[in-house]
C-alpha cells in the first residue's frame, strides 16, 4: 500500500499571497504615479483592505463565481487592487491591452464574456466609443476619485471605482476553494486569426510567482524596491505584483508615464533597485540619462525580455552604468516565464567574451518548466549548440487548452505527448541555455509587441494594385522590429508607397503599419507554393527604414 504524506492540503490561493504581505510586511510602500499625474502612497497592509472592499462592491453589482472582470489599465494602486480582488473572490481577471486595434479589444472583451470593465481615465473616449459594441458587460467602472469623474459621459451609468470602494466596510473573509480554479486570463496577440486566451488558475500562478523570486530567476527579496515597467496588460507584468507580494518589498508603478524622464525621476526618488521591461523602454531611459550626463543611485539590475535584447544596449547597461541585466524568454502561454540567463559557478569563470555570449542568449529554463527541441517529425535533437528546431516545453504554468477552444494545441514528443509548441525556432547547448533563431510564425516583434505578418499581408492583398505582398521583420535601433512590406504590382497599374501605406489607414492599429514598402517583380516561394520569406529575409536584411533615424 502506498504511503501517503500526513501534512495540511493547504490550496495555493492568489488571497494568501496579499494576507501574507499584508501581515508580515504591511507597512511596505506601494507607490503609483498616477493617471491623473500626482503621485499616490500606500501600503500592503491598505491595498489589502481595499482588495476585500472591492470583493465586496462586485458582489454587490451581481457578479457570481466565475465571472469575468476585464480591465483596460495602466500599472497602479488601483489595478493591483483589482488583481487581487477578483481573483481572491472567485472571479477572473481579465487584463486587456489597450494597445490593440479596437474592433480586436472588442472582440476579445466579448469572447471572454466579461460582465465588467473597470478602465483607466485615459482610455474613457476609447470606451465610449467601444460600449455599444460589448454585449456582455453590464457595469462600466471609471477608476478614478469623485473629483476626477466626467460631468458626462457617452456611458450611462458610469460608475466611480473609488465610490464603489468607500460603500464597503472591509470585513470579507476570503473564499477558499480548488487551486486549480481560474484566476485570471489574458489573450495573444493573435498573430494567426483571433487572439487566443490563456487561462492561468490559482495554483500556476502562485508557483510561476515562487519560481519568478528565485535567485536564478529575478532575484526578489524584501530588501528590493521593485518598479514593473513591463505592463500588468501584458501577462500580469511577467508575475512582478505576485512576487513582490511573496517577499514583502516596496512596490512603485509608473502608470501611463513611461518616458525617460518621468522613469528615471521615479527610480531615484524611489531607490528602486530592480525593474523589468521590453528593450524599447530601456533604450528611452538610457538616452535621456546619457543626454543628461546622470547616473543611477540605486537601481542594480533589470530583466529584459519581449524581444531580444541587443547586445550593444546589454553591454552599455553593463559597463556603463553597473546595472546586470537578465535575459528571459517567455510568452503569455506560459505564464510567462520559461528561461533567464543566469551563469552558474563553473560559467563565471569562463573568459568575458565567453561569459557574455552565453548571457545574451534567452537562458537556462528555471524549475518549474522543461523545454526540448525537435524536428518536424517530433524527434528530439540533441543539447549541442547548434542543432536547430522547434522549441517545445511544458510544465507547472503551461497552457494545456486556449479558452474557448476544445483542441488541445499539445504535441507529443519522441511518443511522449503533453509538450506545448511555442512556434519558434531554437537551439540549446550542453548546459541547457536556449537561444531563439527564428520564429517559425514569421512573427515581427515591435518594442516587445508581436505583429502579425499575416495580417499586414491579407490587407496588402485587398488593395486593387497588389499583386502579391509579404511582411517581413526589418532591424530598427528603437523598436528592435519593424514591418517592411514587399510587394509585387499587378501588370499595368501604378502603386506607389505613400498610396500603399495610406491604404492601411484605419484598417490595422497606427503602430502595426508597415514602417516602408518595396516593390519586387517576384517573390520567391517554396516548391508547396508559400512564400520563402527566410529569402526575402537575406534579400533586404541591410535595408535601411525611412525611421530608422527617428526616435520612434
Amino acid at each position: 500500500m502506498t504511503l501517503m504524506g500526513r501534512m495540511m492540503a493547504e490550496p495555493l490561493m492568489i488571497s494568501s499571497l496579499l494576507e501574507h504581505a499584508a501581515r508580515h510586511s504591511g507597512d511596505a510602500e506601494i507607490v503609483s504615479k498616477r493617471v491623473e499625474g500626482d503621485i499616490h502612497r500606500t501600503n500592503w497592509r491598505e491595498l489589502a483592505r481595499r482588495a476585500r472592499q472591492l470583493a465586496q462592491a462586485l458582489a454587490r453589482l451581481g457578479c457570481v463565481a466565475g465571472n469575468r472582470v476585464g480591465t483596460l489599465a495602466w500599472n497602479g494602486y488601483r489595478h493591483l487592487e483589482i488583481y487581487y480582488g477578483t481573483s481572491g473572490s472567485q472571479l477572473v481577471c481579465h487584463t486587456i491591452n489597450p494597445r490593440l486595434f479596437p474592433e480586436q479589444i472588442a472582440w476579445i472583451i466579448n469572447d471572454a464574456e466579461d460582465r465588467i470593465l473597470c478602465f483607466d481615465a485615459s482610455f474613457l473616449p476609447l470606451v465610449e466609443k467601444l460600449a455599444p459594441l460589448l454585449k456582455t458587460v453590464r457595469h462600466f467602472v471609471l477608476m478614478t476619485s469623485r473629483a476626477h469623474m466626467p460631468a458626462d459621459s457617452a456611458i450611462p451609468g458610469l460608475l466611480c471605482y473609488d465610490d464603489l470602494l468607500a460603500a464597503e466596510d472591509g470585513h470579507y473573509v476570503w473564499p477558499r476553494f480548488d487551486e486549480n480554479t481560474a484566476s485570471s486570463i489574458c489573450y495573444t496577440s493573435g498573430t494567426t486569426g483571433n487572439p487566443k486566451g490563456a487561462v492561468y488558475s490559482h495554483r500556476s500562478t502562485i508557483l510561476h510567482a515562487y519560481a519568478a523570486a528565485l535567485p536564478d530567476a529575478m532575484n526578489c527579496s524584501a530588501r528590493d524596491v521593485i518598479l514593473p515597467v513591463v505592463p500588468m496588460f501584458h501577462v500580469n507584468a511577467w508575475g512582478l505584483p505576485y512576487a513582490s507580494a511573496i517577499v514583502g518589498c516596496k512596490l512603485v508603478m509608473p502608470g501611463p508615464h513611461l518616458d525617460g524622464k518621468s522613469l528615471y525621476e521615479l527610480f531615484e526618488n524611489e531607490g528602486v533597485t530592480f525593474s523589468a521591461g521590453v528593450p524599447t523602454v530601456w533604450l528611452g531611459l538610457l538616452n535621456y540619462v546619457k543626454s543628461n550626463g546622470l547616473r543611477f543611485s540605486s537601481f542594480k539590475r533589470t530583466v529584459i525580455g519581449g524581444s531580444a535584447c541587443p547586445p550593444a544596449m546589454m553591454k552599455t547597461l553593463q559597463q556603463d552604468y553597473g546595472i546586470e541585466v537578465i535575459h528571459a524568454w517567455g510568452m503569455t502561454e506560459l505564464s510567462p516565464l520559461g528561461t533567464l540567463s543566469k551563469l552558474t559557478t563553473r560559467q563565471l569563470a569562463l573568459p568575458p567574451e565567453q561569459q557574455q555570449r552565453l548571457l545574451e542568449k534567452q537562458g537556462r529554463a528555471i524549475y518549474g518548466i522543461d523545454m526540448a527541441v525537435i524536428d518536424d517529425q517530433g524527434r528530439s535533437l540533441p543539447w549541442d549548440g547548434v542543432s536547430s528546431g522547434n522549441l517545445v516545453v511544458r510544465g507547472h504554468w503551461v497552457l494545456d487548452k486556449y479558452f474557448n477552444i476544445d483542441k488541445s494545441p499539445l504535441v507529443s514528443v519522441d511518443g511522449v505527448p503533453g509538450w506545448f509548441p511555442t512556434g519558434d525556432v531554437a537551439t540549446i547547448d550542453a548546459d541547457g541555455f536556449m537561444q531563439i533563431t527564428d520564429r517559425s510564425k514569421d512573427v515581427i516583434k515591435s518594442g516587445g509587441e508581436w505583429i502579425s505578418s499575416i495580417d499586414l499581408e491579407n490587407i496588402a492583398m485587398a488593395h486593387p494594385a497588389v499583386a502579391e505582398a509579404a511582411a517581413i521583420s526589418a532591424a530598427h535601433p528603437k523598436w528592435d522590429e519593424r514591418p517592411l512590406l514587399v510587394v509585387v504590382r499587378r501588370a499595368g497599374m501604378a502603386l506607389s508607397r505613400e498610396e500603399m501605406l495610406a491604404f492601411y489607414e484605419g484598417r490595422i492599429a497606427k503602430w502595426q503599419i508597415p514602417d516602408d514598402v518595396v516593390f519586387v517583380d517576384e517573390i520567391p516561394h517554396t516548391a508547396t507554393g508559400k512564400i520563402l520569406k527566410l529569402k526575402l529575409r537575406e534579400q533586404f536584411a541591410n535595408h535601411r527604414l525611412p525611421t530608422a533615424g527617428a526616435a520612434g
